[in-house]
């Protein structure tokens, strides 16, 4: 592989999502609007699980981090593809696209391994309600998240550090909206197959182990539920498995569409269509299906709403 020193390329430049002036300031629009919405969307729902103590459990626990992640994993991407919109050539140095690289490999890579620790808190709760708070203890749960972020951000940084030791010495423009392994590969001098070969082994084994995970919970899950003798308690099983099981089907979905489809087929068009969705949209998505589908949150945004919309008016009666 290249040495460090080789690159002679200093800064690259993103052709973003299109090349259409008409285009550029609706998107632009859009996109803000869709990314205003999953950061307030994210962050509040991290502040009413803190907020409110019947959310003090393992299940919104592991709610508050994946919304956290989601607001990481957006705020990577969204910020600088809304400069695409803006400037004639949008630009982004060596060091800040390694950054993004790296920064996007972690959040994504944390997001398919917490959506699996779910899975697995899912299982418990319906499998073994008794021994639900023994289980998913504390400790454990602050293991079920602490594994993701560790391993996440060891693997950012091992595909960052490989990817940006290739040799740039043509052309610098990357036909994305942010910085991604395929488009950079595709601009290196230097032999790119072993960067290729890690890629295929990391994220195969990442994938399918953390979708095997889920998988067999659910499997578990459900034929836990159809044992079940009253109807009333299958539909609230259902009813508290039911958001993530919609979460988990969108992002995996994504995932294997993405890098699933037939080599024929596959284009750098493609996978930015597909990527749109999931650093933009899957993010934005997330608070509505947990919040949407949720009885305890809603309960609790509502609780929020009310005590503030109250306290407001109590200070415009003291005045």
């Amino acid at each position: 592989m290249a040495q460090t020193n080789c690159s002679q390329v200093t800064e690259f430049v993103l052709l973003g999502l299109t090349d259409k002036q008409a285009l550029k300031m609706p998107l632009f629009l859009a996109f803000l609007f869709i990314y205003i919405f999953t950061v307030v969307g994210n962050l509040g729902l991290i502040l009413v699980i803190r907020t409110d103590v019947r959310l003090h459990t393992p299940m919104y626990f592991f709610l508050s981090n994946l919304a956290f992640v989601d607001f990481c994993y957006s705020s990577v991407i969204t910020p600088k593809m809304l400069g695409n919109f803006l400037y004639q050539q949008n630009i982004i140095s060596f060091r800040a696209c390694a950054a993004q690289l790296g920064c996007f490999l972690a959040f994504m890579t944390a997001e398919c391994l917490l959506l699996a620790s779910m899975a697995y808190d899912r299982y418990v709760a319906i499998c073994n309600p008794l021994l639900y708070m023994v289980v998913m203890s504390p400790a454990i749960c602050v293991q079920l998240v602490a594994a993701p972020y560790s391993y996440s951000f060891l693997v950012a940084l091992f595909h960052a550090t490989l990817t940006f030791r290739l040799c740039y010495c043509r052309s610098n423009v990357i036909n994305h909206f942010y910085c991604d392994d395929m488009p950079l590969l595709r601009l290196a001098c230097s032999d790119t197959r072993s960067k290729q070969l890690w890629i295929f082994v990391c994220a195969g084994v990442m994938f399918f182990s953390s979708l095997l995970i889920v998988l067999v919970s659910y499997v578990l899950i459900v034929s836990a539920i159809l044992r079940m003798r009253s109807a009333e308690g299958r539909r609230k099983a259902f009813s508290t498995c039911g958001s993530h099981m919609l979460a988990v089907t969108i992002f995996y979905g994504t995932l294997i569409f993405m890098y699933l489809q037939p080599s024929s087929t596959h284009s750098l068009d493609t996978d930015k269509a597909a990527s749109v969705f999931y650093t933009v949209l899957i993010p934005m998505l997330n608070p509505l299906i947990y919040s949407l589908r949720n009885r305890e949150v809603k309960e609790a945004l509502k609780k929020a709403v009310g005590g503030s919309s109250q306290a407001s008016v109590l200070v415009r009666f003291q005045k």
